[in-house]
């Protein structure tokens, strides 16, 4: 901990060690916590959050776990968007099949906001913001060209 002068009206300072400095970095700790975890929160809202994850990324600047959540982010909202199309495509060319693909597009639809809403529930939480095959496969593909 390192001293600090105090000067009274009489011009003599004194050196006075500094009591309570723990008590404000516990605190600079905690705010730095919830910056953090409001962060991850934005990069895990469906659809807005794809950009803000895009721009951590393509800056390179964060820590290891931002920027696990970005690469998630952005392949979550990649494939939403992929089966979207997909689907929508189908349903506007296929006279016999269009309501089914199009429920399917909502389903789809559907499971990636739910999931998303899963991922900041479970940040909230502060736990592990992990989905199998995805997260590697997020890693792998995202990382390699954004990372």
């Amino acid at each position: 901990m390192k001293d600090f002068e105090l000067t009274d009206c009489s011009g003599i300072s004194k050196k006075t060690p500094r009591k309570h400095s723990h008590v404000f970095e516990k605190h600079d700790r905690e705010h730095s916590k919830a910056s953090s975890s409001i962060q991850l929160i934005l990069y895990l809202i469906p659809i807005i959050g794809f950009f803000p994850s895009l721009w951590t990324l393509y800056r390179r600047q964060g820590s290891q776990e931002q920027l696990s959540t970005c690469r998630l982010s952005i392949t979550l909202a990649i494939c939403w968007l992929l089966g979207y199309l997909l689907l929508a495509t189908g349903a506007a060319s296929l006279d016999f099949a269009t309501m089914r693909l199009l429920i399917l597009n909502s389903f789809l639809t559907s499971g990636y906001f739910l999931v998303s809403l899963w991922l900041i529930f479970l940040t909230v939480r502060g736990q592990s913001r992990r989905l199998p095959g995805l997260n590697r496969f997020a890693e792998r593909i995202i990382g390699k060209y954004l990372s």
